[in-house]
């Protein structure tokens, strides 16, 4: 059985951006594999599905153990969308919460 965990990054999203009138945050959550760290499965709420999809596929079989840089930087250079700013700072929110993720780990692993 493949265990999976959910982690999820938020960021205000910039006046004048399509997502904004519907949230005040941009939410980004990732499903990863446990054991490998993967991402299996991404969403955020971005206004059209388009854009959606852009992410899912940009961060879709990502290693997170690969650190978090890598993304940054595609979201950088390949989303020119007005939500860039925030997607980069969900991603940097995301890390911390993928970093207490892996502290629970080592918790667990010392008992």
């Amino acid at each position: 059985m493949v265990r999976t965990v959910f982690l999820a990054g938020h960021a205000r999203l910039p006046q004048g951006v399509a997502a904004q009138s519907v949230y005040d945050s941009l939410a980004l959550g990732v499903e990863i594999d446990a054991r490998y760290h993967v991402i299996l499965q991404a969403d955020c709420t971005l206004a059209t599905e388009l854009a959606n999809d852009f992410v899912r596929r940009l961060l879709r079989g990502y290693s997170l153990r690969d650190g978090f840089e890598p993304l940054v930087q595609a979201v950088r250079n390949e989303y020119r969308g007005a939500a860039q700013r925030a997607l980069v700072a969900a991603l940097k929110d995301l890390e911390q919460e993928y970093q207490r993720f892996l502290e629970a780990q080592r918790t667990e692993t010392d008992r």
